[in-house]
């Protein structure tokens, strides 16, 4: 079900970016696809009632059961953090490309394509 909601989320940004004029929208649509793979890797990383993998001597049964993987969750937080950098320096470009063409609607820029 999981991959279902990344697969849709994966298409609506792709559909956004293909169909969208204003440059604020395409890079919505970038930040939902990069929520859609965020939501994507944490469901494959995940196992049905596993064990948090924390060995200590409060844990006795650690070689006890199935573990969930710390891995994707540890790419997944580097992969937000790197996510709303993109989605910073994105948007001061938006800034900078506004006041220089006074419109952010690719159709509508003053002194592009001319």
């Amino acid at each position: 079900m999981v991959f279902w909601i990344s697969a849709i989320l994966i298409g609506i940004g792709v559909y956004g970016l293909l169909t969208q004029k204003n440059l604020f929208k395409q890079l919505i649509s970038l930040s939902i696809i990069d929520t859609a793979v965020n939501i994507f890797i944490i469901a494959v990383g995940y196992v049905d009632n596993g064990k948090a993998p924390i060995y200590s001597k409060a844990v006795p049964e650690f070689m006890e059961g199935v573990f969930v993987d710390p891995l994707p969750q540890a790419l997944v937080l580097t992969a937000i953090v790197i996510g709303v950098g993109v989605l910073a320096l994105g948007a001061s470009l938006l800034v900078k490309v506004n006041e220089k063409h006074e419109s952010i609607d690719v159709e509508n820029m003053k002194g592009v394509g001319e």
